[in-house]
């Protein structure tokens, strides 16, 4: 069995996540997302998905973004006909 690495349960159906030359295992995908996800500057939540990123810094929606001060994020353009 292996130990989380987020909440030090020890799991016989644990995995490992490999990323930015780090390797830890996890118990499950919430132990896991809470170590790697990256958090949101604005609210702190766990980004998931694909987030929204200005001037270098991440955010998980586009509302967080402008909150933030950048009133140009959106969360998806038109496409081009519309």
């Amino acid at each position: 069995m292996a130990i989380c690495a987020t909440c030090g349960n020890d799991y016989d159906k644990a995995f490992t996540v490999s990323w930015n030359g780090l390797t830890e295992t996890f118990d499950s995908l919430e132990c896991a997302a809470v170590r790697v996800a990256p958090e949101c500057t604005a609210c702190g939540c766990r980004i998931l998905g694909h987030g929204v990123e200005a001037s270098g810094i991440m955010y998980c929606c586009a509302h967080c973004a402008r909150q933030a001060g950048h009133p140009a994020m959106v969360d998806r353009q038109s496409a081009i006909g519309d």
